[in-house]
């Protein structure tokens, strides 16, 4: 696999990487044998090793099926693709039985541990279908299918992803009123530090953005101080509603935030696909939510 000199984080090479593969695993498929080949390491193109970085031996996968033209990908994990996402939090979990590549990439950005979302980037492509298959059990050959599109006629909801460790970041100022170029300095500054956000909610003076990464949250604030008045809240939570089917469903922000039950909401975003609500809640709160999340919707009909 030829790839660039990133290492620990190495993007592949799609053409050169499908001629190497045509070179040498063509044949062997041609002649009906097994290739068997190692993931995650790769190479620049003058033989310098690289690493594909976290999830890259599935990524490896996808990579050699989309460069090959497989038909199909499989990807085999230690546990299943679940509704809820985590059985130790609510019993009687079932497995999803489809996704859809966006579904799929919005569970595992915000939580889900089967998935990395680069990791089905090749296949989303080429349009070749994933199927995610648990190896402590080989003889359910079902698993989850992921495909570009789901069918027709499914419920809103299609399953939930949690994440704890969050860090909200409150950045607030009345030079923000009406300023140009205040959001692009914010971002700038994350940038400038590599941390990624994950949701962002704005207001006319205020813009509260969430981090997973605080090693240099210190540094940031000291920047971001500059121009405003930030402060931080640990130990909060993300729980994120994904469906395709809630772009067609106004009223499923609602019945979510019902289902609650009174766990305070810090933060509330929908993305712009209309594909996911996220909410930003306190860490102590979330099994709480799940529980009564999965009772609400996973226990009827609007499941997908």
């Amino acid at each position: 696999m030829l790839t660039n000199g990133e290492h620990t984080s190495a993007a592949p090479l799609l053409d050169e990487t499908t001629k190497a593969l045509r070179a040498t695993v063509d044949p062997l498929l041609a002649s009906r044998r097994i290739p068997v080949v190692g993931g995650f390491v790769g190479a620049t193109r003058d033989g310098v090793t690289t690493t594909l970085g976290r999830g890259g031996s599935d990524y490896s996968a996808a990579i050699i099926g989309a460069c090959l033209g497989a038909t199909d990908i499989e990807m085999w994990t230690d546990v299943d693709v679940v509704l809820p996402p985590d059985p130790r939090i609510v019993k009687n979990t079932r497995v999803v039985p489809h996704l859809s590549f966006d579904e799929a990439s919005e569970l595992a950005y915000f939580g889900a541990k089967v998935l990395h979302p680069a990791t089905i980037q090749p296949a989303v492509a080429k349009n070749i279908p994933v199927r995610i298959l648990n190896s402590r059990r080989p003889s359910d050959e079902s698993g989850t299918l992921v495909t570009r599109d789901r069918p027709a006629g499914s419920g809103p909801l299609t399953a939930v992803a949690s994440k704890k460790g969050v860090t909200v970041v409150d950045i607030s100022s009345t030079r923000m009123l009406m300023a140009h170029g205040f959001l692009r300095r914010i971002f700038e500054t994350f940038e400038k530090f590599r941390t990624s956000v994950d949701v962002v909610t704005t207001s006319e003076v205020s813009v509260s953005v969430t981090i997973d990464d605080t090693r240099r949250l210190p540094e940031i604030i000291a920047a971001l101080t500059e121009v405003a008045d930030v402060t931080r809240v640990d130990d909060m939570a993300i729980l994120c509603a994904v469906g395709d089917g809630l772009q067609n469903d106004p009223a499923f922000v609602g019945r979510l935030l019902e289902a609650m039950g009174g766990v305070p909401v810090r933060m509330l975003s929908q993305a712009a696909a209309r594909r996911n609500i996220t909410l930003v809640i306190g860490a102590a709160d979330l099994e709480p939510a799940l529980r009564r999340v999965h009772d609400r919707f996973f226990s009827t009909a609007e499941i997908a």
